[in-house]
């Protein structure tokens, strides 16, 4: 089991607008089942996460193929990116769950 976290560096003060924007994304069902959305507020502040479990690599490949296949999905993601700074992934094996 992986957990595959999409970490977005929010340029400041576009929390409101991405927040608008994953409100659309959740209306136009763009975003897989499952996901859990999260933001960050201290740290390194405003950051954005997308978070989905995965089987394995080939899982998370095909939902993401999904996800990207979407004409919709396209023009989301050029209203969403102008907002972010930074992003990396970040795929994590689960070794334990109690």
């Amino acid at each position: 089991m992986l957990i595959v976290r999409e970490i977005f560096q929010l340029k400041f003060g576009a929390y409101r607008q991405v927040r608008s924007l994953l409100d659309d994304a959740i209306e136009k069902k763009l975003l897989s089942p499952g996901l859990r959305i999260l933001t960050d507020f201290t740290g390194d502040g405003y950051r954005f996460i997308i978070e989905q479990p995965a089987e394995d690599l080939a899982d998370f490949e095909r939902k993401l193929k999904e996800e990207l296949s979407q004409p919709a999905w396209g023009e989301w993601y050029q209203k969403f990116m102008p907002h972010v700074q930074s992003s990396h992934r970040e795929i994590l094996k689960v070794i334990m769950q109690l």
